[in-house]
């Protein structure tokens, strides 16, 4: 768990573009045109492109934000709308501060953002990027008292940032800790095709939920031809109801960097990156005495163990706020320095990756899954989980249950014992592997995790009987939205406009001709959009429609046709200003 005072985390290489302009955000709080045309000058990089970086990020504000800047999660499970308050116009209210405007002062400013993981503390927001949990009415008028007071945050309590692991089971992976190095001196005791060979025999697939044959990945990575090869640790889980990185990353972060070294063995490489989401930003320091520590064991750096040919260095990118940087070559597009607009492909990242170099990326727990099958053995691993699904899952389980948090299952476990392991009673639905997952009602609980079944990246979304799926389906709608690069126009207008039909539906001026559309546009998004956000977009949807047509039915009015904007209430402003209230200036 984490148990200090929050930190400036600037101890680090401001040498990527990301992190200098982290320290002018943290500097002056917002970054001016005069210091994106500076950074331009000193990267050798023309302004425009600079400027497209801090437009791009969500933690970039060219507009100065307040000393104490919070932003609350709007996350189904970390969210600020609990059943009894809507947090962020309660705290707006305390504070007298307007959403998104800083308040005259410049002390405050308040918005809100996507999830930032922590959905196994409840209600949560990050403010000057560090996380705090557990929010409640009574929290944030002590958080208004602090503030009027103008208390550091190292003066706020202690506990408020504490961030616990919240292990509730743990199998294959979470059930030990190798000893640092231990896999690595089995790996180098032969050469790195009997490594391939150990990892390709696993069966271990990729833990992101597309689920790609992790050994076949390396082996492609290993023979493409180029200047250099690297590996990248992807540590950009943004997927909403997603936080197991963040207690690997807090707890397990050893194993992780000895799988990447074990992934540069294979594939010869000599440097590798771990990119690491914004939200998790208050983690750096933790990882980079990991690091440390490592680097004075020989387990990094030149001459690892005492073999003289194999030399490998690990940096840490941190990202700044975008949830399309958890695709592995909008990532690498953020890691030269450049917004994170997903590439076409081919050619993939194994042969044209990072520099247009051979670029092995891989997600957290994939790296750590790797480390303990080189350990113990493909014999090990395969004896575990489904014919096709090697090996254990580990599960962010949140929302309505009575014990959120970690577990870790073999391949094949149904939701249903997922549901009885949690304390989940009388649930209705799940989302499996956040948003852009599949939404499972109650009659099809028997179902299995696994890549036969129900594949996912970690998200375990549960609702009780008591929740409005239409309104956690319009939430969704708005984080694809929200969340959209913009690069193509099937994802940028069509996620808009889907937003809009659910907004239309919830405000009950939706007819069935409506829900025919949304399914026509559904389509049409997935057909045609440029990445995979826009590809699953639409997932819990169309899961939705089929699954729980009641909750859009009872919605619906019956007339054959409605606007989809009043327009009566659009002439409003053109009352105001001819002064005008009577009859013939409305159209009702």
């Amino acid at each position: 768990m984490l148990s200090q005072y929050p930190q400036n985390c600037v101890e680090f290489s401001a040498g990527h573009l990301l992190h200098r302009l982290y320290v002018l955000q943290q500097t002056y709080l917002h970054i001016s045109t005069e210091s994106m045309a500076q950074v331009a000058e000193e990267f050798e990089l023309p302004v425009s492109q600079v400027a497209s970086v801090v437009d791009f990020y969500a933690f970039f504000y060219q507009k100065p934000v307040g000393r104490y800047h919070m932003l609350l999660s709007n996350c189904t499970s970390c969210g600020y709308q609990t059943d009894q308050h809507n947090l962020l116009e309660m705290i707006c209210r305390l504070l007298n501060v307007k959403p998104e405007i800083t308040r005259p002062d410049g002390r405050v400013s308040v918005g809100e953002t996507s999830c930032i993981g922590m959905c196994d503390h409840g209600a949560a927001m990050l403010i000057n990027g560090v996380p705090l949990v557990g929010l409640n009415a009574e929290k944030l008028a002590h958080i208004t008292h602090l503030i009027s007071e103008n208390q550091p945050l190292s003066c706020w309590p202690m506990e408020w940032f504490r961030v616990e692991n919240n292990i509730h089971k743990q199998d294959v992976l979470l059930n030990e800790h190798i000893q640092p190095g231990s896999s690595l001196k089995k790996a180098l005791a032969g050469d790195s095709q009997r490594l391939l060979d150990i990892i390709l025999h696993s069966g271990l697939r990729g833990r992101g939920g597309a689920g790609f044959d992790t050994g076949r990945k390396w082996q492609l990575c290993r023979e493409a031809e180029g200047k250099a090869h690297y590996v990248v640790c992807n540590a950009d889980e943004g997927e909403p109801g997603t936080f197991k990185d963040r207690v690997l990353l807090q707890s397990y972060a050893d194993a992780l960097f000895e799988g990447m070294a074990l992934c540069a063995y294979v594939i010869g490489a000599r440097k590798g990156f771990v990119y690491l989401r914004g939200e998790y930003r208050y983690l750096l320091n933790h990882l980079q005495n990991i690091l440390k520590r490592r680097y004075e064991q020989s387990l990094l750096g030149p001459s690892i163990l005492g073999k003289a040919e194999f030399s490998f260095d690990i940096e840490i990118v941190v990202g700044a706020g975008a949830y399309i940087c958890g695709e592995e070559s909008a990532l690498i597009e953020s890691m030269e320095g450049r917004p994170g607009i997903p590439r076409i492909r081919p050619p993939f990242p194994v042969t044209h990756g990072y520099l247009g170099q051979p670029t092995a990326v891989n997600n957290v727990e994939t790296l750590i899954a790797a480390a303990y099958v080189a350990y113990h053995g493909s014999d090990w691993f395969k004896a575990m989980g489904t014919e096709q699904s090697t090996g254990s899952k580990i599960l962010s389980v949140s929302g309505d249950c009575r014990t959120p948090g970690i577990y870790e299952y073999t391949y094949g476990i149904s939701v249903q014992q997922v549901l009885s392991d949690c304390g989940a009673k009388n649930a209705q639905a799940v989302q499996i592997g956040g948003p852009a997952g599949a939404l499972v009602a109650k009659k099809d609980f028997s179902r299995q995790i696994s890549f036969e079944d129900l594949s996912t990246g970690g998200s375990f979304l549960i609702f009780g009987a008591h929740r409005d799926l239409l309104s956690v389906n319009q939430n969704f709608a708005r984080f694809f939205a929200h969340e959209s690069c913009g690069f193509c126009t099937p994802c940028r207008v069509g996620t808009r406009l889907l937003e809009s039909s659910f907004q239309k539906i919830a405000d009950g001026r939706a007819t069935r001709q409506d829900i025919q559309e949304i399914k026509q546009l559904s389509a049409l998004v997935r057909r045609y959009s440029h990445c995979g956000l826009g590809h699953t977009a639409a997932n819990h949807i169309l899961d939705g429609l089929k699954d729980f047509s009641d909750i859009f039915e009872e919605k619906l009015v019956q007339t054959p046709f409605t606007p989809s904007i009043n327009l009566d209430a659009a002439l409003e402003d053109a009352r105001q200003i001819t002064r005008r209230d009577d009859a013939d200036a409305h159209l009702e």
